[in-house]
């Protein structure tokens, strides 16, 4: 094999599937921030819990749980009821004290304000995003980059840390995470967007699934950012045509529990909790 030539993956759509049914179960989902959306069946209320899920999805998963909870706690019952009716003054000072890692509550507040005024005005996010993906466009990321644009409106400048700019190249893995969750609906992921296919989904890619991916040979490229994420994608997409994702949260599962290895699924000593 010559310089520059790929090997096939290590691992294919029999270990894959392995992997999925063995690992892809409500039982492993804890500790993730994912299992917030399931305290709700309305799909409003679940789009605006996964925002704040996704958004903070960064840092010590003790720290993830304990700020989405606290502002969860603000938000009441109906998190969709409650956005569209606070202002954003209101918000922000309601949300003055909080603070996750780079985030702030004015930072946080401004989300939650854009998220409602979406829903106010297109009936969803769900709705909105499904406006925003156009006939041929193989996956979401162009369709991700209008749909920030939107919500970030004239309400930042430059950097932010719930909002990342697609455009920039980066992989945005939480804002792809929260795509998967919406989108996908299996034992893991609770769905609510019936207006976006599932294949055009792109992997949400940090820096864990990254390792996995080059050492399963789907990827060589050393960055993790949207071009590897979109190559990871494709070689899914080999394996899974209408569900790409699919195989994600089974696959980060690996190495994020110290009950779960490859060699043990593959080899079928492991037991399903």
């Amino acid at each position: 094999m010559g310089p520059g030539t790929r090997a096939g993956p290590v691992v294919g759509a029999a270990e894959l599937e392995r992997l999925y049914e063995a690992l892809n179960h409500r039982s492993y989902v804890h500790p993730d921030p994912l299992e917030f959306l399931y305290r709700h069946d309305d799909p409003l209320d679940r789009e605006v819990v996964g925002m704040i899920a996704a958004s903070l999805a960064y840092g010590r998963v003790k720290q993830i749980l304990a700020s989405v909870e606290k502002v969860l706690a603000v938000l009441g019952p109906s998190p969709a009821v409650y956005v569209a009716g606070v202002t954003s003054p209101e918000l922000e000072r309601t949300l003055s004290g909080f603070k996750h890692r780079f985030t702030t509550g004015d930072e946080l507040a401004r989300l939650l304000v854009a998220v409602g005024a979406m829903q106010t005005i297109h009936g969803s996010l769900g709705a909105r995003f499904a406006q925003l993906v156009e006939l041929g466009e193989d996956t979401v990321a162009p369709a991700l980059e209008r749909f920030v644009g939107e919500l970030r409106g004239d309400a930042w400048r430059g950097r932010s840390s719930v909002l990342p700019s697609p455009e920039k190249g980066s992989a945005c893995k939480r804002l792809h995470l929260f795509l998967r969750w919406m989108v996908r609906r299996d034992d893991v992921d609770p769905g609510g967007w019936d207006g976006v296919s599932p294949s055009k989904l792109v992997v949400p890619l940090d820096t864990h699934m990254h390792r996995i991916s080059r050492a399963f040979g789907l990827t060589e490229r050393a960055q993790a950012n949207l071009r590897t994420a979109l190559e990871i994608t494709d070689a899914f997409r080999k394996f899974s045509p209408d569900d790409p994702v699919k195989y994600d949260f089974a696959i980060t599962r690996l190495g994020i529990r110290d009950d779960v290895t490859l060699e043990t699924v593959l080899s079928g000593e492991f037991a399903r909790a």
